[in-house]
């Protein structure tokens, strides 16, 4: 899953990266804010989901599970470690999410301050006027990036997806006992 999300970032770095090296116009900067928010939403998507996981991980029935095949003579002590690291590894992903969601409004603020610079510009009649060529360039960029992003984050949430279809079918086997 770490895997996937790296692919992701990186996919999505280098299209920023190959944009922002062009001088930019109003409507390529409003265009690269566009594809932070997406990079972004996916970053925080992806958070929530973990977010998710650890939550059933947390359940003791799933703790107790994860320690069955540990042998030890103080279970008890294991069981606290395990829930201990597991309200950690918790604590950092919404620490994470926290910022991204403050990111999210410097983005949203940058955006709304482009469009109306862009639209003072479009007022004054300095707009340049981008030819057919770079337009189709810039969307046939982003629709990539965004393909690209798709194919990295279905494998991941399919394994997610798995995994807590794993966790259910044990519990309904278990009342079925």
């Amino acid at each position: 899953m770490k895997s996937a999300v790296v692919v992701l970032f990186l996919v999505l770095v280098a299209g920023v990266s190959a944009v922002a090296q062009t001088k930019k116009t109003g409507a390529e900067a409003i265009e690269d804010i566009q594809l932070q928010l997406i990079e972004l939403g996916a970053k925080e998507e992806m958070s929530k989901l973990q977010i998710q996981q650890l939550d059933e991980m947390l359940k003791p029935e799933n703790i107790e599970r994860s320690l069955a095949g540990i042998g030890s003579t103080k279970p008890e002590e294991l069981r606290e470690q395990r829930k201990r690291q597991l309200t950690i590894e918790k604590t950092g992903v919404v620490a994470q999410l926290e910022l991204m969601t403050a990111k999210r409004s410097r983005l949203e603020a940058a955006l709304a301050a482009a469009q109306v610079e862009q639209y003072q510009q479009s007022a004054k009649g300095s707009v340049p006027v981008d030819n057919a060529f770079t337009v189709q360039l810039a969307s046939s960029g982003w629709w990539l990036a965004m393909v690209l992003a798709l194919l990295a984050a279905v494998p991941s949430l399919t394994l997610g997806l798995l995994s807590l279809m794993g966790v259910l079918n044990t519990r309904t086997l278990r009342v079925e006992e």
